[in-house]
């Protein structure tokens, strides 16, 4: 049967989702669990290949075993023998035509910056620390500029490997909390690699006034990466959630 999990994890000491030859990676940790739970041999198969430090609260992977243990019960099973940083927060039988990545979806990524004049070492794991004053205003009129349907080459890594640049974009928001964390909440119906990270670096510029927020439409326009601000860094990135059309 083929078994899908959502998988949440902190990601600070892997060397990112996939399976890679110089780190652990949470791939590897899950298919080896796996793998010795039921006597056989398992690979995942992901959602979203979260790079080194990102974490994750809802990434989604599946994988087929051949067992009588019933779907749900499966999550029980792998947090006993997980890592305390990998917790399988749902598991279940699905289709064998389920995919977790050409599946149809919306991903739900949080790039979360800890903004004041010192850090919080209890937040180090999961936020980017930034001490400069951040405009959440100017950020959020800025970012209005990418909800819909837009070539998004400027916000992609040069390494990126992709067939279109073309993704939809649809809800952003900019908030700032009591702590002083400023969020970047941001759903789509896909990411480019590194975009989210290089969105939020972009956001940080017009934020402290390095940029204009009437620079984000000529950075999209551009279609050229150095354009936008840099890659921010991954502890602040969490992937919430992916929610499946079908």
């Amino acid at each position: 049967m083929r078994v899908k999990l959502v998988v949440a994890y902190d990601g600070t000491n892997y060397c990112g989702w996939q399976v890679q030859p110089n780190g652990l990676s949470v791939q590897q940790v899950l298919n080896e669990t796996l793998s010795q739970l039921f006597d056989q041999h398992i690979e995942v198969v992901g959602a979203s290949r979260t790079d080194a430090g990102v974490h994750a609260l809802g990434n989604v992977c599946a994988f087929d075993v051949d067992t009588r243990m019933p779907g749900e019960k499966i999550a029980y099973a792998l947090n006993q023998r997980l890592p305390e940083d990998i917790v399988i927060q749902e598991s279940a039988e699905v289709d064998a035509a389920f995919h977790p990545r050409f599946s149809k979806s919306d991903k739900t990524y949080e790039y979360r910056i800890l903004n004041r004049r010192f850090a919080d070492p209890t937040l180090r794991h999961n936020t980017y620390f930034f001490h400069h004053k951040l405009d959440v205003e100017r950020m959020q009129r800025a970012a209005d500029y990418l909800v819909g349907e837009h070539d998004f080459t400027s916000f992609a890594s040069i390494h990126s490997q992709t067939n279109t640049f073309v993704r939809t974009i649809y809800e952003i928001t900019v908030t700032r909390d009591a702590s002083d964390v400023v969020t970047i909440r941001v759903r789509g119906n896909g990411f480019l690699y590194n975009m989210v990270r290089i969105i939020a670096g972009t956001l940080i510029q017009i934020g402290t006034g390095l940029k204009e927020v009437e620079d984000m439409p000529r950075i999209l326009e551009g279609k050229d990466r150095e354009l936008a601000g840099p890659t921010a860094p991954p502890e602040g990135l969490t992937l919430i959630h992916i929610s499946y059309k079908d």
